[in-house]
Order: C-alpha cells, then sequence, then structure tokens
C-alpha cells in the first residue's frame, strides 16, 4: 500500500515559505529606510519558516510512522 502524503500540510507550508520570501525582500527592501519596519519583516518571515518546519516535519513524522507500520506487515 503506497503512502499516504498529507498534501494539504505542504500546500500551507509552501504558503507560509512563500510568504516569508516576501517578508524577507520587504526587510532588504527597508532596510535603510525603516530600519524597524525591517526587523519586524523579519520576525514575522521567522515565524512563517518556524510553522513551515512544523508543518513539514509532521509530515515526515507521519509517513515514517507509515513506513514502520507497513514493515510490520
Amino acid at each position: 500500500m503506497p503512502q499516504q502524503v498529507d498534501t494539504d500540510s505542504l500546500k500551507k507550508a509552501e504558503a507560509s515559505t512563500s510568504l516569508a520570501k516576501n517578508m524577507i525582500t520587504q526587510a532588504i527592501e527597508q532596510s535603510s529606510a525603516n530600519p524597524t519596519m525591517a526587523e519586524e519583516a523579519l520576525k514575522q518571515a521567522a515565524t512563517e519558516i518556524a510553522q513551515a518546519q512544523t508543518m513539514v516535519s509532521q509530515v515526515q513524522s507521519m509517513m515514517q510512522a507509515q513506513a514502520s507500520q507497513n514493515a510490520k506487515k
């Protein structure tokens, strides 16, 4: 039986990384004109990246658990 991949979680992770990329770009653009906004954009980017890492880790764990169960059969 093939492993089921939680594509919804992976799509959410992809969206989070896309948001993070945009925020990092914004921080670069704002860095000299408005350091406070640049810092806030980087904080938000870090949060998005952490959420993406969590979602990817959850999918990996689920796949490993499925592989382990399939190995026992």
